[in-house]
């Protein structure tokens, strides 16, 4: 395995890997992280403990200058992980960086939610760090990821990796495009019933009320309820001044979850990835940024001649 991006490379080395065994696993990234080490570049690592203590243990006393970090909390929701990730690569290009390695593997899906934003994620990620001498390593169980995902990892990593190289993937597809042709196919079950509340052309104060009193009948933790009430907040207010009328808003609620629809006769952003990144434009952007980063789940689709985003405080029901 070379000591580096290849020559030549400027911005992120973004490549999966899959891998069937824990043999396989340690033989990927053990050598990916040693040699970041020798090579005297900063090393972050972001695995579930189990994986983590497999590494420590492959390690040994190198694994002190590797900065461990929580899988679970780090990849809670895609637009805060790469928030967290951005300032940490901020940091180390400011102390004099030539080249950052990052593994990485997003946790049970059951833990991070439905599958279909991380792809997204993942297909964001090509632009979101690619102003950075990033390294990323991104790691799959194919055991446990659902062929589908599998799929769209293949889709969104330029690059391939083995036990035996690195290799340029064939099936990587543009991020926009990727997108554009993977709409989301997540629907919560709530959405098979009437919801408990539909407003037409409220104004945000009014949706907030709602949210917060459909907080109390589902059990849902005051945080929760705090984040998708900024989230309704910041999408009904883009619905009406980027969107097109009649704006309309559904609310369901279940035990430890509430979903919010917010849609409008218009197009939607432009940009396919808007909401991963805190980027502001004619058409918003920064306000699905702050949705992205308070909810448990954001969806933003266009059909049947209107964009809707959806919203979910507390746990997805997948």
């Amino acid at each position: 395995m070379r000591a580096g991006a290849p020559a030549g490379h400027r911005g992120l080395f973004h490549e999966a890997a899959f891998y069937h065994s824990d043999e396989e696993f340690l033989a990927i990234v053990a050598p990916f992280v040693e040699e970041g080490l020798a090579a005297g570049e900063p090393v972050i690592v972001a695995f579930g403990p189990r994986r983590q203590d497999l590494l420590r243990d492959r390690l040994d006393e190198a694994g002190g200058a590797v900065a461990f970090m929580a899988g679970e909390e780090q990849y809670s929701r895609p637009a805060t992980a790469i928030r967290r990730y951005r300032e940490l690569l901020a940091e180390h290009v400011a102390a004099g960086a030539a080249q950052i390695r990052v593994a990485g593997e997003i946790p049970d899906l059951g833990v991070a939610g439905p599958w279909d934003w991380w792809g997204r994620y993942e297909a964001a990620s090509n632009q979101a760090y690619d102003d950075f001498p990033m390294w990323g390593l991104c790691m799959y169980d194919v055991r446990l990821t659902p062929p589908h995902a599998l799929e769209q990892v293949r889709r969104t990593h330029p690059f391939l990796a083995t036990a035996a190289g690195h290799h340029p993937n064939p099936d990587f597809a543009d991020p926009a495009d990727f997108v554009r042709d993977h709409p989301s196919a997540w629907r919560d079950p709530l959405e098979r019933t009437a919801p408990r509340l539909l407003l037409t052309d409220p104004m945000p104060a009014e949706v907030r009320a709602a949210i917060d009193a459909a907080g109390a009948h589902g059990r849902v933790a005051p945080a929760d309820v705090r984040g998708l009430m900024l989230a309704v907040t910041e999408v009904v207010t883009n619905a009406i001044v980027h969107g097109v009328p009649p704006v309309e808003v559904r609310v369901w609620t279940a035990e430890r979850r509430i979903l919010v629809q917010v849609s409008d006769a218009g197009p939607g952003p432009r940009d396919p990835l808007v909401g991963l990144r805190p980027v502001r434009s004619a058409t918003g952007g920064l306000g699905l940024w702050i949705a992205h980063q308070t909810c448990a789940y954001v969806d933003l689709r266009q059909e049947h001649g209107r964009f809707t985003v959806r919203l979910v405080a507390g746990r997805p029901e997948t």
